[in-house]
């Protein structure tokens, strides 16, 4: 049976060509929560995409909790989850709208649309990542590919279905990277003249999805302190539930904290050694 697909095939007299946004591929075993956040997530990035061109979409429309601009895109989303988890009565830990207390040990860390400005243009690599917290410990996460609705799902301490490549060696692995910043550039080429491939898809969970799945190997930002807790957070328990591991290039703790100013360097990989072989040659690179 075709799943439902939510939004238009096509937006007459716009220049965003909308394609169906299909039902996520959400997991029986999900936590009611999460997965009512991913639902919500979903149909307002359906909803957003039929009513707004890419121009729309990609305006900057305020300032997010996390001193970066916000995305139309990004806060119609993010609006749709915090009403999502003020009715299930828990806390949302989120880039655009920061802290919300609904006074639960229970909390919510989001990011609304990972991959906005490719879910903006038309390009189909944009996800929702949510991950539920307890007392500050993540439990569970789900990450959604938004223009495909499949579904990565994970309980901390608890086997997936999926699992790493294993691979141990930078070289010759396959390496999803952030794009150069400019000075992290010895870095960035540090990694891509050992790599055998190299990928830039723009979108953080997706990538480390994939490592978490085996399709690659490692996910790294080579140095550019990018990342938010948010960008982190699923990988953090998918990847050590599928064998592999999620650290930072400086050797920081990854703390669900609501202080949105940190930032890190986040290294995903199929296991220990590759991850820690990552972090050493960016961090080597940079000194350099």
């Amino acid at each position: 049976m075709a799943r439902r697909a939510l939004g238009p095939d096509r937006i007459e007299g716009m220049t965003y060509i909308g394609w169906p946004v299909p039902e996520p591929q959400i997991p029986a075993e999900t936590d009611p929560v999460l997965a009512h956040a991913t639902r919500a997530a979903v149909r307002a990035f359906a909803d957003a995409r039929k009513a707004h061109d890419r121009a729309a979409l990609a305006e900057k429309v305020q300032m997010g909790a996390d001193g970066t601009p916000t995305m139309r895109l990004d806060i119609l989303v993010d609006t749709a989850v915090a009403e999502s988890v003020t009715e299930n009565k828990v806390n949302l830990l989120s880039e655009e709208l920061g802290s919300i207390d609904n006074g639960s040990s229970v909390t919510l860390v989001v990011d609304p649309v990972d991959g906005t400005a490719n879910a903006a243009a038309g390009v189909p690599l944009s996800a929702f990542a949510g991950v539920v917290a307890v007392d500050g410990v993540a439990k569970e996460a789900l990450t959604c590919w938004l223009d495909t609705g499949r579904c990565w799902h994970a309980i901390a301490g608890q086997p997936t279905p999926y699992r790493t490549s294993g691979r141990e060696k930078l070289d010759g692995a396959a390496v999803s990277v952030l794009r150069p910043h400019g000075f992290d550039e010895n870095a960035w080429l540090a990694v891509a003249r050992r790599a055998a491939r190299v990928r830039i898809l723009s979108s953080s969970c997706i990538e480390a999805a994939l490592v978490a799945e085996g399709s690659t190997d490692a996910f790294a930002d080579t140095g550019s302190d990018t990342h938010r807790i948010m960008d982190l957070a699923a990988a953090m328990v998918m990847l050590p539930a599928a064998g592999g591991a999620v650290l930072d290039v400086h050797g920081r703790p990854l703390e669900i904290d609501p202080d949105l100013s940190k930032r890190w360097s986040g290294v995903a990989a199929a296991t220990r050694e590759l991850a820690e072989e990552l972090a050493e040659t960016i961090a080597n690179a940079i000194q350099k």
